[in-house]
């Protein structure tokens, strides 16, 4: 086993068609923070998200690109998905109620924009991680 090298944050880069749209869903909708952004002559370019600690990034697609999307999933891992859930029905977010996955995971899948799978998700006693 190596030395400790002080890994401690994983923030994903989406690549959007929308910047504007994505940001707004991001922000009004699912509750995250922008906490830093890069503008250009077009406005913002770039943004970093934030919410209870967990971060990812957003930056604008150059062209119309297909498949960007494609076989990736993001999941947050949450205290209580109900919670959320309740949040985002709140916000005017068509949502279906959260489900126990096989694995254990009570979990709320959320469209984004650009087709990325969202997921929020809490763990239930027959977790299996």
């Amino acid at each position: 086993m190596t030395a400790p090298s002080g890994v401690r944050a994983l923030w994903p880069l989406l690549f959007v068609s929308d910047i504007e749209r994505s940001i707004e869903f991001y922000t009004s909708r699912l509750g995250f923070e922008m906490v830093g952004k890069a503008e250009g002559d077009d406005g913002v370019f770039w943004c970093r998200l934030e919410r209870d600690g967990a971060c990812f990034m957003l930056q604008q697609r150059e062209s119309d690109g297909a498949g960007k999307a494609e076989g990736v999933s993001f999941f947050f891992v949450c205290d209580d998905v109900d919670q959320i859930y309740r949040e985002f029905l709140a916000a005017g977010l068509a949502v279906s109620p959260p489900e126990e996955s096989y694995y254990g995971m009570r979990q709320l899948p959320v469209p984004d924009p650009d087709g990325y799978d969202v997921i929020f998700e809490s763990p239930t006693e027959s977790w299996a991680g």
